[in-house]
């Protein structure tokens, strides 16, 4: 297990812990398990953008949903990087365009903040809250880090949010899997694909301050103990 120092600038217990990682990372299947080895209660809130893996969203967001399943769309809340682009458009159509990728970025606002309000109704009953992904960690590289060119404002504003204004977890744990292993056990992207976005989330190491890479090319047991253990050790040590 590697780990960078964890720094604490407040003496406060642990609340939240995200853990993030590339598909294939082990992210799902830790967080069902290391509630077991806590010493307080804890609730599992995914934090993605791939809608079918949570049971919480908002009811637009459940439309939107149901309208991409009838379209044979992926069941995300993203709006696509190029969404605010509609070259070779009538004056209308642009309008149009954009008025509706500015509503499902809407949606996409008020869904990160209903998933943080529900996260932070369980911290203040005592509950240690396990994100499984987490949204500054996912969009850090497409709508947070500086000097990405091509982004609309409404995504330029998404991420001065995410850096300024949405709350971080007091644990950012980095689930780390080689991208050839990554490829065994999720096949669905490529190997050059999934190297990309482990280095973007191991680039996350500058910039969030109680941020641990963890080992987790191992069995899942040693992952989920390991893991605990890392969060027992934060919580004590602000308690």
């Amino acid at each position: 297990m590697t780990s960078s120092p964890l720094r604490t600038h407040r003496r406060r217990r642990t609340r939240s812990v995200a853990l993030i990682g590339p598909d294939g990372a082990g992210k799902t299947s830790v967080t069902r398990q290391v509630g077991e080895l806590l010493p307080v209660p804890s609730t599992v809130i995914y934090m993605g953008v791939n809608l079918e893996a949570s049971s919480l969203m908002l009811p637009t967001t459940r439309l939107i949903v149901m309208v991409k399943r009838a379209r044979g769309g992926r069941p995300d809340a993203t709006v696509p990087a190029g969404a605010h682009t509609v070259a070779r458009r009538s004056p209308r159509a642009r309008v149009l365009h954009s008025a509706k990728a500015g509503a499902r970025m809407a949606n996409v606002f008020a869904e990160e903040w209903f998933r943080q309000a529900v996260a932070a109704s369980y911290s203040l009953r005592g509950s240690i809250v396990v994100f499984d992904r987490h949204f500054y960690a996912d969009y850090y590289h497409a709508d947070v880090r500086d000097g990405r060119g091509g982004r609309s404002p409404l995504r330029r504003f998404h991420g001065w949010m995410l850096e300024h204004g949405y709350p971080k977890p007091d644990l950012m744990i980095l689930l780390d899997v080689p991208a050839e292993r990554l490829h065994a056990r999720k096949p669905e992207a490529t190997v050059e694909w999934l190297e990309q976005r482990r280095a973007e989330y191991l680039e996350l190491a500058a910039v969030v301050p109680r941020f641990v890479v963890l080992d987790a090319d191992r069995p899942l047991d040693a992952v989920v103990a390991d893991t605990a253990d890392l969060i027992r050790t934060t919580w004590e040590a602000r308690s």
